[in-house]
């Protein structure tokens, strides 16, 4: 496959600069498949598995939040959160899905808490997921 120029970049830095031969992302309005030569794009980002294949190596990792754009062939993500597969704590995970669950399940619980902890959960679910299928 032919490939092309990559940049991840979070509010934590850059996390990969280098040629690629696909990117896989979810966004807001489902998942888009990124190959060499796709036309000038932007697109707001969801929450989910992002795939990145670069010299014949396949690496998936959690995405959420942020843009994705193309141009004029080159490809930047610039992700909210982005976490690959073998970094993500499933211990971690694991207490956060705890901490949303009872939250949810406080009928104490008011509206802002109740959408913060739904948000949580959703991340917690998708870290869960990518590092589960390493």
């Amino acid at each position: 496959m032919t490939p092309f120029p990559l940049k991840i970049v979070t509010p934590d830095g850059l996390l990969f600069d280098g040629e690629a031969e696909e990117i896989l992302v979810r966004t807001t309005s489902g998942d888009a498949a990124i190959l060499a030569g796709h036309i000038n794009y932007v697109a707001p980002l969801g929450m989910g598995r992002a795939v990145v294949i670069s010299g014949g190596n396949r690496r998936t990792a959690a995405c959420i939040g942020g843009m994705l754009s193309v141009v004029d062939g080159a490809v930047t993500l610039v992700p909210t959160t982005f976490e690959w597969a073998e970094s993500i704590d499933l211990s971690r995970a694991e207490a956060s899905l705890q901490r949303a669950d009872k939250v949810l399940h406080d009928k104490a619980s008011s509206d802002t808490d109740l959408r913060l902890a739904e948000a949580r959960l959703r991340r917690a679910l998708v870290r869960k997921s990518v590092a589960s299928n390493l």
